[in-house]
């Protein structure tokens, strides 16, 4: 069993994960960095916090996410932190997005809810004690052309944190979401222009959001932030106010 408290980051070797893990390790958590494809990735960044551990599942697989839990359980014994972090986009508009990559894109959200079902049965109940963090986005909220399943996972991120945290009602479990804007991430950068160009008309700051300005929100939420709970925190500099 840890002496520090436990961090499970979901995506957490690049972009916004790869910051949270960065912010949470900085706040004192040994920090668990979970990865699909990047094991690359997932071993420089725990090499550069130290305080951590790697596992890798592929999150729409049930299977691997028992795997990994059952992993998590008898190495460091439990979970104190979860953050829900891991996603994709495939873009396309309604006409041309196949069946196969929707279904890929809602996977997610499935494999979302089931590790989060796993945690909290495994882990959190034993001492009612815990935090979840959701990373969603501003585009669950506006919408957003050509990305219309994975608007659609964001928003139901949202959902999941209000009805999660009215299940949890009279246990000291914190549920809440952050939702990003515009941030400088691997993902946005494979935006077409027309949108990044749109998106910066809109944003009253003027520039891009760094994955930095999200996980210091991230570890507020993980260490503080004891009376806010069943919400959604917009971190986009002015494109949307919530």
């Amino acid at each position: 069993m840890m002496d520090k408290p436990v961090a499970l980051v979901t995506g957490g070797a690049k972009g916004i994960g790869a910051a949270c893990c960065r912010a949470l390790a900085a706040e004192g958590f040994h920090v668990g960095i979970h990865y699909n494809k990047s094991a690359g990735n997932a071993q420089q960044l725990l090499d550069e916090i130290k305080e951590g551990f790697l596992i890798q599942a592929d999150l729409s697989d049930v299977t691997q996410v028992d795997a990994m839990v059952g992993k998590i359980k008898d190495t460091v014994g439990r979970v104190d932190v979860l953050v829900n972090n891991a996603g994709h986009s495939i873009n396309a508009d309604i006409i041309s997005m196949k069946v196969e990559q929707f279904d890929e894109q809602r996977a997610l959200t499935r494999g979302v809810w089931y590790l989060t079902k796993r945690i909290l049965r495994q882990f959190m109940f034993r001492s009612s004690t815990g935090r979840i963090i959701n990373i969603s986005s501003v585009v669950g909220h506006t919408g957003n052309a050509g990305q219309i399943p994975y608007t659609m996972e964001k928003a139901a991120l949202d959902a999941f944190t209000k009805s999660l945290a009215r299940e949890l009602k009279g246990r000291n479990i914190l549920v809440n979401s952050v939702a990003p804007g515009f941030i400088d991430t691997e993902m946005t950068k494979e935006l077409p222009e027309e949108i990044k160009n749109k998106a910066m008309e809109e944003i009253l700051l003027g520039r891009v959001g760094k994955p930095e300005e999200i996980a210091e929100v991230v570890a507020f939420l993980a260490n503080k932030g004891s009376y806010i709970n069943g919400s959604v925190i917009h971190v986009n500099g002015g494109l949307y106010g919530g």
